[in-house]
């Protein structure tokens, strides 16, 4: 047998294998990739937080559920933001916040809120 009929043959089988293992939906992996570009920004804020949830989670032994409870939530919605893809407002940021006794929204070693608001102001002036 010749390599080009084997070629041939080895290509017939592929095919054949790959279309008896086709899924039965169309994939949405384009679509999936396009929203994750278009929402890099934003999302890489979100993934940061939730880590930083998760490890403090880990550390008080708190359930998603106990954190929903502190959070006036559901614990779908906590599992929605422990998943990184949540584009949270600055009240639910301030919940989890409250909820944990830690700051997401700036780091510790930054300067107080009111010091950098008042650095603002003088810069308006």
């Amino acid at each position: 047998m010749g390599s080009t009929l084997r070629r041939s043959i080895m290509k017939k089988k592929t095919l054949e294998f790959l279309e008896s293992h086709q899924s039965e939906t169309p994939s949405t992996w384009r679509e999936e990739a396009e929203w994750r570009r278009d929402n890099w920004s934003w999302l890489r804020h979100s993934q940061r937080i939730a880590v930083k949830v998760l490890v403090h989670m880990k550390q008080e032994g708190l359930t998603q559920k106990a954190l929903a409870e502190r959070m006036n939530c559901t614990q779908q919605y906590v599992s929605k933001i422990l998943k990184g893809k949540e584009n949270m407002s600055l009240d639910i940021l301030s919940k989890l916040e409250a909820a944990l006794g830690i700051r997401l929204i700036y780091d510790e070693q930054e300067p107080f809120p009111s010091m950098v608001a008042e650095e603002a102001f003088e810069y308006q002036t």
